[in-house]
């Protein structure tokens, strides 16, 4: 994720750290169903979250130290607090788009997890069939940050990182992996427009953006389902020809279109 207005999309809720909660654990998906199951309130703040982890249990954790350290790490990959832009559009999309969930969990996560991040550029580009061997997963990530990580801890990382393409869809098998093709959903496509959105892309480049690889599926389906989430109400594509617009005017509060709105102009003053 490019560095330039890294500060401004940390108002929206993106993290660009250094780390991520991948050097521990997975994203989290069936905690995160738990949990939202749980507490299903929209506007619900992030001590109702913590306080359903902590007090309440209900994700199942045997011990109090494991609780707090499935809060600390839900906490960093999806932020549970309704006012950041990012987790309170995934609360929304989540409640209306089931089947979407696990991409739903991944693209948060891509967006607040530097270690997801770096592992997409060596998954996507695997051909659908192939087979995914850890140690490869290791070797790029050695390349990427050489010397960073300890063999042990290039071990578990990749293994983490392998569970969650999997979770996903992107991948397929226990033991060994194979790379599958993911199936996006509207709710899902409807995200990863969002989130290009808010780091300033429009029109058909939306289809083209990091979020939108993940989707692992061609730009005219992307553009079909986003149709269907046009029609249901979540976003509002107009389309005529080639010529596409998206909105997203029931996704976004006035305090953030203001903020997009400083973006544009800072863009425009870069430009001129």
């Amino acid at each position: 994720m490019p560095k330039r207005g890294a500060n401004s999309l940390t108002r929206f809720g993106f993290r660009c750290t250094r780390g991520g909660a991948h050097s521990a654990r997975t994203m989290m998906l069936e905690d995160l169903q738990l949990l939202m199951a749980h507490v299903n309130g929209g506007d619900s703040k992030r001590e109702d979250y913590v306080r359903a982890i902590q007090e309440d249990n209900c994700l199942r954790k045997r011990s109090g130290k494991t609780r707090k350290l499935s809060t600390r790490h839900l906490i960093s990959l999806y932020s549970l607090d309704s006012n950041t832009t990012l987790f309170r559009v995934l609360r929304h999309l989540w409640a209306r788009d089931s089947q979407g969930q696990p991409m739903l969990a991944l693209l948060s996560a891509y967006a607040r997890d530097n270690l997801l991040r770096m592992s997409a550029p060596f998954l996507i580009d695997i051909p659908e069939g192939n087979a995914v061997a850890r140690e490869d997963l290791e070797a790029f990530i050695d390349d990427s940050e050489p010397e960073r990580f300890s063999p042990a801890t290039l071990r578990s990382l990749a293994q983490n990182l392998n569970s969650t393409w999997t979770k996903s869809g992107h991948l397929k098998g226990r033991v060994k992996k194979i790379r599958s093709r993911a199936q996006p959903t509207a709710g899902a496509v409807s995200y990863a427009l969002f989130m290009g959105y808010l780091k300033g892309v429009r029109g058909p480049a939306l289809f083209k953006t990091e979020f939108a690889k993940l989707l692992d599926c061609p730009s005219l389906r992307a553009i079909e389902l986003a149709e269907e989430a046009s029609r249901k109400g979540w976003i509002v594509l107009k389309r005529v020809g080639r010529v596409i617009e998206v909105l997203f005017p029931d996704l976004l509060t006035v305090e953030e279109m203001e903020w997009i709105r400083e973006q544009n102009r800072k863009t425009d003053q870069i430009l001129w």
